[in-house]
C-alpha cells in the first residue's frame, strides 16, 4: 500500500497542543496524528462488530464486560 499526501490547515493553539501531545510519546506530529486516526478507525470498527454481534446474539445474552456471547464465556 502506497502512501498519500494530506494537507491540513489547523490553528497555532492546536498545533501546539499536538505537539505536546507527540512528544510526551517520543513521536513526530505527523505519526502522533497519523496513530490517532487509526486508533480512531479501529474503535469505529471494533463498535461495528460488537454492534454486529450484539444483532445476532442479542444485547442480553452478551457479558457486559467484554461482549462474548454469555455460554462462551464460562
Amino acid at each position: 500500500m502506497g502512501s498519500t499526501v494530506l494537507s491540513l490547515r489547523i490553528d497555532g493553539e492546536l498545533l501546539d497542543r499536538l505537539k505536546q501531545h507527540a512528544a510526551k510519546r517520543g513521536m513526530s506530529v505527523q505519526d502522533y496524528v497519523v496513530r490517532t486516526l487509526i486508533r480512531d478507525d479501529f474503535d469505529e470498527r471494533f463498535q461495528s462488530a460488537v454492534e454486529e454481534t450484539e444483532k445476532f446474539y442479542g444485547p442480553e445474552k452478551l457479558c457486559p464486560a467484554d461482549g462474548v456471547p454469555a455460554e462462551e464465556a464460562n
